[in-house]
């Protein structure tokens, strides 16, 4: 392999040999870095998992819609109650285990007397899951 030639003849012949020089420089730089990075792949990290247990999931709670009109009459689930209805239902609802969520629907005309008397009877009852259900207000 004459490169650098004196001879005028082949001078300005193409050079027909592959320089192998940067091939074998690329082959070792991808073997170093498989040598640097195949033990990482294969190491595993010791970890302390949780436990889990397959409890089945607690019951969920009944949910009573408890309305009020504007004359002040009370609806259980659409149902038309007196107030001593209501709290001997209210006594029985407390009792049970999960307690139910009461849903409170009152008319705005409703005097807040009645309001006031029904969350006094949930409270006696025992009962502490009620929610207020309100329409919201018209966008401007």
């Amino acid at each position: 392999m004459a490169f650098a030639s004196f001879d005028r003849k082949g001078g300005a012949a193409p050079v027909a040999e592959i320089n192998m020089v940067p091939l074998i420089d690329v082959m070792l730089v991808l073997l170093v870095i498989f040598i640097v990075t195949a033990p990482l792949l294969s190491h595993a990290v010791k970890l302390d998992l949780p436990r889990a247990s397959s409890q089945p999931v607690p019951p969920v709670a009944d949910k009573i819609d408890f309305s009020i009109d504007a004359q002040g009459q009370r609806y259980w689930n659409g149902e038309k109650v007196s107030r001593e209805e209501a709290q001997a239902r209210l006594q029985v609802q407390g009792q049970r285990q999960p307690q139910p969520e009461i849903h409170l629907r009152a008319d705005e005309a409703a005097a807040y007397r009645a309001v006031a008397e029904t969350l006094a009877d949930a409270s006696r009852a025992g009962l502490g899951k009620i929610g207020f259900v309100s329409q919201p207000a018209p966008a401007h």
